[in-house]
């Protein structure tokens, strides 16, 4: 492990010849979105405004085949520790389902990246849904983090908190001013913001993270930082700002259908997407045509842009802040989402209420949601490309060419050893006494700079009983009964079940599957209830 005092004088000397308060160690900047699809930022084909991850796309790079975990609570775990869901003891979601794999909370075999950054004198801030382990002694100041401005799970509301929810500030649980509104449905207290203004929770966690920046750089320690951003946005409720609403009024209008087609044909052109790829089939969705209320279906997706469009902006701003302090070339960036597009999810709107307001409580319907996804099958929780593909751009001007895309294979896994490598911090060398699991996923570093990467390993799923694996070009997926076999580099909408022409590569596959699943906790699923593979 580095001596620190030496790692000290060495930031000195470096500091000296760089500008004020810029570390020698890469800062790293993680933002997460929650419950977004592919394509519905701009780079990635979509027709809602998001000029600053945009940009951020032609600075750096863009990945078109990178994978989560298809779940909010094992994307999260896998994301802070390098590991599988599984390993890391959230293999469902923060319930304890009784055993060590699902006990739904971060174990000890693990550390987080703020645990181990925070070995080489980095500072670090959380901000946003945690939901890796709701009780205290699981919140992130036991995980590595000095500051915290969030919640356990998530606060359940866009401008407020529900009843059942909790708003935990470093690490202190805190009740806001004023009664709950008691409504049909549900009850949540209004928050105000610092000048009693109402309060939104995409903007009171961006202007969080940009005041976490000013404080870090006023305390003059010259340390560098991990900002870890984990928005709840585009996650329902569907709760948005009437300016942003209505500058998506008309756009969706003409239906998922055409909205659909729109992004296909924009990823083809970025080259995100191969030239041939035909839309997945809409699996029990009507066509647009044939829906009576188009109006008021419109506005569903009305509000989600507007939402996606909101964290934007407050992304951009994040992103002024470094440029204004100097700090952004020195800044590794990481953007991604923790699963597909969602259609599920409780409606519990006041009576009256419109979609967007803070009255309403509503989720995406099915055809939205699979638009979100565009070009591939089904959702959130599936291990179906539609449930698993995420949007990446990694930006780090001082490091990285931009203006690159990645179509290798990739998975959130490999953002831990990424982050490592960029630092120049091995792992093993930072906690040389400790027993623990070893960090699954490959470094990224060499791909972005040198092209160079080759996974000897297949990648892995299993999310309620949801299956897959991928090995080179092949996937093997479980679908609602019965296992399917697809060639991703040919066919990535999965359109084309090729298990009935090659049953033995499908059988390979399955035995690699159940493999790591004894080796990892994974535990199969039968009649809702968790059994061990025979």
């Amino acid at each position: 492990m580095r001596n620190k005092s030496w790692i000290g004088v060495l930031l000195l000397c470096v500091l000296g010849c760089q500008e004020e308060n810029e570390p020698a160690l890469p800062n790293v900047l993680i933002i997460l979105a929650d419950d977004m699809g592919y394509s519905d930022i701009g780079a990635y084909g979509s027709e809602t405004a998001t000029p600053n991850l945009d940009k951020l796309a032609t600075e750096g790079v863009l990945f078109t085949q990178f994978y989560n975990t298809s779940r909010c609570c094992p994307s999260r775990a896998s994301l802070l520790t390098g590991v599988y869901s599984h390993q890391a003891g959230i293999g469902f979601m923060v319930e304890d389902q009784g055993y060590p794999s699902y006990q739904g909370y971060l174990n000890d075999q693990c550390k987080t990246i703020a645990e181990v950054l925070k070995q080489y004198d980095y500072s670090t801030y959380a901000v946003g849904k945690w939901h890796v382990g709701t009780e205290e002694q699981y919140w992130p100041a036991k995980r590595g983090f000095d500051r915290f401005y969030g919640s356990a799970t998530a606060m359940g509301h866009y401008f407020g908190l529900m009843e059942d929810r909790n708003l935990i500030i470093d690490d202190t649980e805190v009740k806001p001013e004023g009664e709950f509104r008691k409504l049909t449905s549900y009850s949540y207290t209004d928050i105000r913001g610092k000048d009693g203004k109402e309060w939104y929770a995409t903007d009171a966690y961006s202007d969080k993270a940009v005041d976490y920046l000013e404080q870090h750089l006023q305390s003059g320690s010259g340390n560098p930082f991990l900002m870890y951003l984990a928005y709840t946005a585009p996650h329902w409720p569907l709760h948005a700002l009437p300016e942003d609403i209505k500058k998506y009024e008309s756009v969706y209008q003409v239906g998922w259908d055409e909205i659909r087609k729109g992004r296909l044909e924009r990823l083809v052109q970025k080259g995100i997407i191969k030239s041939g790829t035909v839309l997945s089939e809409r699996e029990e969705i009507e066509p647009w045509e044939d829906v009576t209320n188009q109006d008021s279906v419109a506005r569903f997706m009305a509000v989600y842009a507007a939402m996606v469009d909101r964290m934007d902006q407050g992304i951009g701003r994040i992103i002024d802040q470094l440029e204004k302090t100097g700090l952004k070339d020195n800044t590794l960036i990481i953007f991604l989402s923790d699963n597909g597009g969602c259609p599920f999810g409780p409606i519990k709107s006041e009576p009256g209420s419109q979609v967007g307001d803070p009255e309403s409580y509503a989720k995406l319907p099915y055809g939205w949601a699979n638009a979100n996804n565009t070009p591939f099958r089904l959702y959130k929780q599936f291990t179906h490309e539609g449930g698993i593909s995420s949007p990446l751009i990694i930006s780090y001007p001082g490091k990285i060419a931009g203006s690159k895309t990645i179509h290798t294979p990739t998975h959130i896994i490999d953002l831990f050893p990424t982050i490592l490598e960029y630092a120049g911090i091995d792992y093993e060398e930072a906690f040389p006494r400790q027993s623990l699991l070893s960090l699954q996923g490959k470094s990224l570093a060499p791909l972005v700079d040198q092209g160079d990467f080759k996974r000897e390993d297949p990648l892995f799923w299993e999310h309620r009983g949801h299956k897959a694996i991928r090995d080179g070009d092949w996937k093997l997926v479980l679908g609602d009964q019965d296992w399917e076999l697809y060639n991703i580099k040919e066919d990535r909408a999965e359109q084309n079940n090729l298990i009935g022409l090659y049953p033995e590569k499908a059988e390979a596959l399955k035995v690699k599957w159940i493999e790591w699943a004894k080796d990892n906790g994974v535990m199969d699923l039968k009649d809702g209830k968790l059994v061990s593979f025979e």
